[in-house]
């Protein structure tokens, strides 16, 4: 059933070409869950047809991830928590859920908002306690943009890899197939097996990431004392 949704989704605004990349990239980094692998998958697969240039299919999904993560923090800096916890729940989004963000964004800084957008799971609400704690907005925009941009890249080109591999005739709901249903084809499985590599390699990377930031600001406070 959500699988059959999400392919309406895909299929009806796809046809809208990038504003189609925009519109859904804005609602995967919003409230509404949904996976920015079979939009940007499929995007990186139209550009090794020659369908899409794969640089403006990249900086408009970025685009389209940083319109989204505003709504989130202009929501949270206007309304507050509690309008958050009062209707987050029904966008999958509860009182738990916004108390493990806050810790998160209260543990690792300005810099969660940046390393929170390659986590799956994460990268849709960090940027509500960042609103919450009225994060410098330029700040914000870029550290943003930056996980965004590292993660719409990775997925352009898998959907690249995708067309080199398996060939131009490949389908596009096959890839659709591949993240929404427990029953896949041996391509739909490696698509998702190259999907799952590139996301523990961002958990090692993030995890890289957070190690370095900890150390640089402990050296930087021992060379003030």
């Amino acid at each position: 059933m959500f699988g059959q949704i999400i392919e309406t989704i895909v299929n009806f605004i796809g046809d809208m070409g990038y504003v189609g990349i925009f519109v859904m990239m804005f609602i995967e980094s919003s409230f509404i869950p949904f996976p920015s692998e079979v939009v940007m998958i499929p995007a990186g697969y139209l550009a090794y047809r020659g369908d899409m240039n794969p640089v403006i299919a990249t900086l408009v999904g970025v685009a389209g991830s940083l319109v989204g993560a505003l709504l989130n923090y202009w929501l949270a800096l206007q309304f507050g928590r509690e309008f958050l916890i009062r209707f987050g729940k029904y966008f999958f989004f509860g009182e738990s859920s916004m108390q493990k963000m806050e810790a998160y964004f209260t543990k690792h800084g300005e810099i969660s908002t940046f390393v929170g957008r390659l986590i799956m799971g994460v990268r849709q609400y960090i940027s509500l306690p960042a609103g919450l704690a009225r994060m410098n907005l330029a700040k914000f925009c870029f550290y943003t943009s930056l996980g965004a941009g590292i993660w719409v890249i990775i997925l352009v080109w898998i959907g690249y890899a995708i067309g080199a591999t398996f060939g131009a005739d490949f389908e596009i709901t096959n890839i659709i197939h591949a993240f929404t249903s427990k029953d896949v084809t041996t391509q739909e499985s490696e698509i998702k097996s190259w999907t799952r590599i590139a996301g523990y390699s961002l958990l090692v990377f993030v995890c890289v990431i957070s190690v370095a930031y900890v150390l640089y600001w402990k050296y930087k406070k021992t060379k003030k004392d």
